[in-house]
């Protein structure tokens, strides 16, 4: 059977992480937070003091920087230069900060090449803001996933909860409307829903309910 390219798009809060996991490990696949990239990217840019509009340094630090994903015992662990920073590039400071970093073509440009590469042989879940789009035009399989910003500021707030950071519901559902704003509205590689994108409001919808109906187009597009 064909390993297929699996593209996941959407904004923040949408449940695209949760998903790609569930539904990478069900199919066999790699599962590939392109997010989490970017991330990491922003955590390291962060620590070397270097401002999100200086292209050049930022350019740099992409070259230098390593970036791995590890299977961890119950969620995959992301890496950074070898340490574990997986909690680290969740806050809200980096949150807010990897919209701006990934605004700049130069770490664009770096992080897709590498996510092309570990995605080219198919057997992968990609999950991010450009994959159907940009990094992945001819993926077999494309959803876009959306919600209301006050649902997907809810969610995001009771995940910070849950790992006991100090946070405010108003203050949470104001950053995940401006990261909308960012996103959207860059130059480079904006988030934009793919014309043959499946797409899937998940703002009355659990997780199961949606992990569902991607089994459902993912068995259609095999039978096809």
């Amino acid at each position: 059977m064909k390993e297929l390219i699996v593209a996941i798009d959407g904004p923040s809060g949408v449940g695209k992480s949760t998903l790609s996991k569930l539904l990478s490990l069900d199919l066999g696949y790699i599962n590939l937070d392109t997010g989490a990239m970017y991330r990491a990217v922003a955590l390291a840019s962060l620590r070397q003091g270097i401002d999100s509009k200086d292209h050049a340094a930022l350019k740099q630090l992409c070259e230098k920087i390593v970036i791995e994903f590890v299977r961890g015992e119950k969620e995959e662990r992301v890496l950074l230069n070898g340490e574990d920073v997986s909690a680290q590039i969740r806050t809200p400071e980096i949150s807010l900060l990897t919209a701006s970093v990934a605004a700049c073509p130069e770490v664009r440009q770096a992080m897709v090449e590498r996510q092309r590469v570990l995605g080219a042989d198919g057997g992968v879940v990609l999950e991010g803001r450009d994959i159907g789009t940009v990094v992945f035009p001819n993926a077999d399989v494309k959803f876009f996933l959306k919600a209301s910003s006050e649902v997907r500021g809810q969610r995001r707030f009771l995940e910070l909860q849950t790992k006991g950071a100090d946070v405010d519901l108003a203050r949470t559902i104001s950053e995940v409307q401006v990261r909308d704003i960012a996103d959207t509205s860059r130059t480079n590689s904006p988030l934009r829903q793919a014309d043959d994108a499946i797409v899937i409001d998940t703002t009355d919808l659990n997780i199961a309910q949606v992990l569902e109906r991607m089994f459902t187009v993912i068995d259609e597009y095999r039978q096809s």
